[in-house]
């Protein structure tokens, strides 16, 4: 094989790998930021929880004049990570690789990598610490794909990707809490809030 033609062979392997670490690179840097949610291209919470209760064969117990904001909202404590992402109105994100911090409101935040690392267990470390919310994330092309698992024994899904020139955050969800028979999709998007100088 000539030069020329090793030059032809590896010149596009190279450009794909470092086209596809600059993304990630950009994506990993425009995701930082305080993030404010855009009710009109978001889906309404409660309907989505709704709609898995039925389809689980259960009822959406909010009855037709029953519509309160946040109805399916709260519960024990071992749900908390379900409600923040799934009804705090702002989210706060930093990131110092490999570590992200996801802050909601309250002062809930989550800590999580993007480096691998996993989760070490012991069969009763759930009792012995209280039972801890984990999550673990990666990147996937434009996206950041985060897994976790909540104190109930659920998991969820969230892919995060940015629109709109960066200006905007779309997370794609699928939770499936323990008691659920069915998943939740959820679709929650995000305006970029401005600098608050």
């Amino acid at each position: 094989m000539t030069k020329k033609d090793l030059f032809f062979l590896f010149f596009p392997l190279l450009f794909v790998i470092t086209s596809t670490a600059l993304f990630a690179q950009n994506i990993s840097e425009g995701i930082i930021g305080t993030w404010l949610i855009n009710e009109e291209l978001s889906d309404d919470t409660d309907d989505m929880v709704g709609e898995a209760i039925e389809a689980g064969g259960g009822r959406d117990s909010r009855g037709f004049f029953n519509r309160k904001e946040d109805f399916y909202r709260g519960g024990p404590p071992e749900h908390e990570l379900y409600d923040r992402i799934s009804y705090d109105d702002v989210l706060n994100i930093k990131y110092m690789e490999p570590e992200f911090l996801f802050g909601y409101e309250d002062e809930y935040s989550r800590v999580f990598h993007t480096d691998g690392r996993r989760r070490r267990t012991a069969a009763n470390d759930f009792y012995s610490e209280g039972g801890q919310d984990w999550s673990s994330a990666n990147w996937e092309g434009g996206a950041l794909i985060v897994e976790a698992r909540p104190r109930d024994g659920g998991f969820t899904i969230e892919t995060y990707t940015l629109e709109a020139n960066g200006s905007r955050l779309r997370v794609e969800m699928l939770i499936q809490p323990d008691s659920f028979n069915v998943p939740i999709n959820l679709v929650r998007v995000f305006d970029r809030m401005k600098d608050q100088d």
